[in-house]
C-alpha cells in the first residue's frame, strides 16, 4: 500500500464508511498501521507470530489488518456475532499473542478474560473506550514512530471457518520470503479494480473476501467504501453517493434488493457500476437472471473456500451461455471423485478435489490437513459437483449436509452436540431447509426422553437455551419432534430421510 502511494493523493480515502460517512485517507491508515506494527514489535511479537482483531466494520480494522500484514504476523479477525466462550476457543486455539477490540464489543471483551484458557493475551487494546485489563487504542500508539518497521515481512490472514466435528478450524498458509509482494487474488485481478475505482465491500469484515479484497483494493490505491451494516436500500444509496465501480455481495443481498419496491429500486443511479461478482453460496439461477436484467451483463461469480484449494470463475455475458455455472478454472485443475476415488467424467457428481491451488493446512489438525488430500495432493473442501464436457464446474450439494444460510457455512454438528446436552433430549439432527430470502435456514429434528411432552413450549424453551450458548444465527429457526430418529444398530443417522421429509 505505501509503496504505490507515491501515484495517487496521499488525502484520497483509503476507506469511507457507509451510512456515518467517517472516513481514513491513506495517510492516516498508512500512519496508523505502521504505528501498531510498531507497538507490537516492541510489545514482542515477533514474524510468525499471531494477533487477534475482535471489530464490527469500523474505522480501526484495515490499521490493525495492514499492522500484521507489514510485520510478517498471522491475523485471525473474529466473528463478531460468536458467544465469549467461541471467541475463546479461537483466541486460545490460534495462539494469538495479542486481542485488538472496539467499544462495540465491550460486553464480550469484559468476559473474555475468564472464559480464555489460561487468560487474556499480554497485549489487549480496545478502541475508544476503557476497561479494565485492556489498554486503550489507539491512545496507547500515540508515541510510536510512523514510518514502516525495519523488518517488515508479508504477514497472512489466518482464517477460521467451522470444522464438521463442530469445532473452528484455521486455514494457514505459509508465510513467503523476505520482501513484499502485492495483496491480491485471480478474482480479484479478474475485476479490473485500478487507483480510479471506488470498491464497495457490503459485508462483515471477519469473513475471508471482504478482509482480503477490501486490503487488495487499497493496496492498488482505490477507495473501499464499507457498510457498517448491510441494508439493502442502504446499498443501492451507497453505489450512487460513492460511484461505486466495483463491489463483491452474496445471493441473499440480491434477494433482499430486488424484494425492495419498483419504485426504490428505480430511484438510485447505479451507472456508475463497471463490475460486480458474487460467491459464498449457490445462486439461484432466477435471482441471477433477474439482477442481470436490472443491472446489466456485469453481474460475475466465483467459486472458492477460505483454503483457496482452487478457484473458478464465470462473466455474466458467459454464464448466461452456461446458467448455474459456477465457471471455469483460473487458480488449479479441478478433478472430480467418487467415493473410492476414482476420476469421473463429464457430467458425472462426485467430490470436487483440485490441484495446484494455493498451500495450506488445518491449524493443529494434522489428520484434517491429510483428509483433505489425495495420494496425488490434491485437495478438497468437500464440496460435490460436476464438470461439462465444456470444462465448465457446476455444484450440486455440499458433503456432510453442510448449511448455507445467508452466504454464511454453518455445521450441523455443532448444533446438534449442543442441543443433546439439553436435559430434556435423548437425540438430534440438524439441517438446512430451502429459505427465500437466506438461501437456507437451520431446522432441528429432536427427540426428547419423553415424547409425551412435546409442545411448543418445549421448541421455544430449546431455541432460547442454545441462542445463550452459540451465535444465534447458528440456532435452529424451528424445531420438530420425532418419537426415534432414523438410526442403525450401528448408531448411524439416516439424516437424509429427515431431510426429505422436512425439506
Amino acid at each position: 500500500m505505501v509503496d504505490a502511494a507515491l501515484t495517487w493523493a496521499w488525502a484520497k480515502p483509503a476507506v469511507v464508511l457507509h451510512p456515518s460517512g467517517r472516513a481514513v485517507t491513506f495517510a492516516d491508515l498508512d500512519s496508523r498501521a505502521n504505528r501498531l506494527a510498531h507497538y507490537l514489535r516492541g510489545a514482542g511479537l515477533s514474524i510468525g507470530d499471531t494477533i487477534a482483531i475482535l471489530m464490527e466494520n469500523n474505522e480501526h480494522i484495515h490499521a490493525a489488518m495492514w499492522a500484521a500484514r507489514r510485520s510478517g504476523l498471522y491475523y485471525t479477525i473474529l466473528n463478531t456475532h460468536l458467544s465469549a466462550s467461541e471467541i475463546a476457543y479461537i483466541v486460545g486455539d490460534s495462539g494469538a499473542k495479542a486481542v485488538i477490540s472496539s467499544r462495540a464489543m465491550r460486553s464480550v471483551c469484559e468476559r473474555l478474560a475468564d472464559t480464555v484458557a489460561g487468560g487474556l493475551p499480554t497485549i489487549a487494546l480496545i478502541a475508544d473506550d476503557d476497561l479494565e485489563g485492556w489498554r486503550r487504542y489507539p491512545d496507547c500508539l500515540a508515541a510510536e514512530p510512523s514510518h514502516r518497521i525495519a523488518d517488515g515481512r508479508d504477514g497472512q490472514l489466518l482464517q477460521y471457518s467451522a470444522g464438521s466435528t463442530g469445532r473452528p478450524k484455521g486455514i494457514r498458509r505459509p508465510l513467503t520470503a523476505a520482501g513484499r509482494q502485492r495483496l491480491t487474488t485471480p478474482v480479484f485481478e479478474a475485476l479490473g479494480v485500478t487507483s480510479d475505482s471506488v470498491y464497495l465491500s457490503p459485508a462483515p469484515t471477519y469473513h475471508t473476501a471482504p478482509a482480503m479484497w477490501t486490503m487488495a483494493a487499497q493496496d492498488v490505491g482505490a477507495t473501499v467504501v464499507m457498510m457498517e451494516r448491510f441494508d439493502a436500500e442502504q446499498a443501492l444509496e451507497c453505489i450512487q453517493r460513492h460511484g461505486v465501480t466495483h463491489a463483491q455481495f452474496v445471493p441473499t443481498m440480491f434477494v433482499q434488493m430486488l424484494r425492495l419496491p419498483e419504485a426504490t429500486r428505480r430511484r438510485f443511479d447505479l451507472s456508475t457500476l463497471q463490475r460486480v461478482v458474487h460467491a459464498a453460496a449457490p445462486c439461484p439461477v432466477e435471482i441471477k437472471r433477474q439482477m442481470i436484467d436490472w443491472w446489466g451483463p456485469l453481474i460475475d461469480e466465483y467459486y472458492g473456500s477460505s483454503e483457496g484449494a482452487g478457484i473458478s470463475f464465470i462473466r455474466a455475458e458467459d454464464w448466461l451461455a452456461h446458467p448455474g455455472s459456477v465457471g471455469r478454472p483460473i487458480l488449479g485443475v479441478p478433478h472430480i471423485l467418487d467415493e473410492a476415488g476414482r476420476e469421473l467424467g463429464p457430467g458425472e457428481v462426485g467430490e470436487i478435489f483440485y490441484e495446484g491451488g494455493y498451500s495450506f493446512e488445518y491449524l493443529n489438525d494434522p489428520a484434517k490437513t491429510a483428509a483433505s488430500r489425495t495420494p496425488e495432493g490434491w485437495a478438497t473442501v468437500g464440496d460435490m459437483g460436476y464438470v461439462d464436457s465444456d470444462g465448465y464446474l457446476y455444484l450440486t450439494d455440499r458433503r456432510n449436509h453442510m448449511i448455507i444460510s445467508g452466504g454464511v457455512n454453518i455445521y450441523p454438528q455443532e448444533v446438534e452436540n449442543e442441543l443433546v446436552t439439553h436435559p430434556l433430549v435423548v437425540d438430534a439432527a440438524v439441517f438446512g431447509v430451502p429459505d427465500d430470502l437466506m438461501g437456507q435456514s437451520v431446522k432441528a429434528v429432536v427427540q426428547l426422553a419423553d415424547h409425551s411432552s412435546v409442545d411448543e413450549g418445549v421448541a421455544e424453551q430449546l431455541i432460547d437455551w442454545l441462542r445463550q450458548r452459540l451465535a444465534h444465527y447458528k440456532c435452529p429457526r424451528s424445531i420438530s419432534f420425532e418419537a426415534q430418529l432414523p438410526r442403525t444398530d450401528a448408531g448411524k443417522l439416516y439424516k437424509q430421510r429427515l431431510i426429505d421429509r422436512y425439506g
